[in-house]
């Protein structure tokens, strides 16, 4: 199934005319460790599923779903039989900041079952299976039906975790929105300021709140800190200054908001499990600068 492997790094060949690709995989056949630019979305329709990323390990019963964020390192290993729709979408083409959002709060992996979601699970299961139909025998204007449908997916997943966190605090319907329209602001100003010295304390004045109320907050919506949210940001942004051999590692740092090179080798190591130099290595497989 992986067709074009460079180091760790795979260039997706995408279905002609297509920001996306999908194989109905019944290989016996594992998949070492690599990463991609696409999300990826794995569901076994026959028989389990094995999937490893990073550190953690994922046992795929049939109807599972997992969602795969672009540009984390996975590996998969397949039973001696079964099936498992294998979907590979890109949203490069789509500005929808809310998007932005939502993966945040899935990265950098998810999985849908139907103990975990029971609410959302039957009508992601439904999506995935009509993503199938729709690739496999596709009619008029089949891409655009199947991004949206991979956009609904992603959809439910956000409407359900703010839901959750709506639960969290004793507030009347109205406020509850102010409180969204707020968070949506805030992560719209960090994807756009990023690379500047952001500190807790000057967006959550910028939000109007105190920083402990902020941070309780923040956490409740994006499912994650303010600080991881902003260091995901950065550090996405530098993986793809990294792929440009013409950037040194310090040079990525500074333009991504760290002051220093220590501080960013750090976070990089922490939030990748690999080091910039690593990074480089996997994408060509024999770059040798630094």
């Amino acid at each position: 199934m992986i067709e074009n492997l460079s180091g760790m790094h795979e260039t997706v060949n995408y279905k002609k005319n297509m920001h996306l690709q999908l194989y109905n995989n019944d290989e016996e056949e594992n998949y070492p460790p690599h990463w991609h630019t696409p999300f990826e979305l794995i569901m076994p329709t026959e028989n389990t599923y094995r999937a490893v990323c990073g550190d953690k390990e994922f046992r795929l019963r049939e109807g599972d779903i997992l969602i795969i964020c672009p540009g984390v390192v996975h590996e998969l290993f397949a039973p001696p039989k079964g099936v498992r729709i294998i979907f590979q979408p890109s949203l490069s083409q789509i500005d929808i900041r809310e998007l932005d959002v939502i993966v945040s709060m899935i990265s950098p992996v998810l999985c849908v079952t139907p103990e975990k979601y029971p609410l959302i699970y039957g009508q992601v299961h439904r999506l995935m299976l009509e993503i199938r139909d729709e690739y496999l025998d596709p009619p008029l204007y089949a891409e655009s039906c199947i991004i949206s449908k991979f956009v609904e997916i992603l959809v439910l997943l956000g409407r359900c975790q703010a839901e959750i966190a709506q639960q969290h605090f004793e507030a009347k319907n109205d406020k509850q929105k102010e409180y969204m329209d707020k968070f949506l602001f805030i992560c719209d100003y960090i994807n756009d300021h990023f690379a500047e010295q952001l500190s807790l304390e000057e967006v959550a004045a910028l939000a109007g709140f105190s920083k402990y109320h902020f941070t309780r907050l923040f956490k409740q919506y994006a499912n994650t800190s303010f600080y991881k949210y902003l260091n995901q940001k950065r550090i996405a942004h530098a993986k793809s200054l990294l792929v440009d051999k013409d950037y040194s590692v310090l040079e990525v740092a500074l333009q991504c908001g760290f002051s220093n090179l220590s501080s960013f080798l750090r976070m990089f190591k922490l939030m990748t499990g690999c080091t910039p130099t690593e990074l480089r290595r996997m994408y060509s497989g024999d770059f040798d600068y630094v």
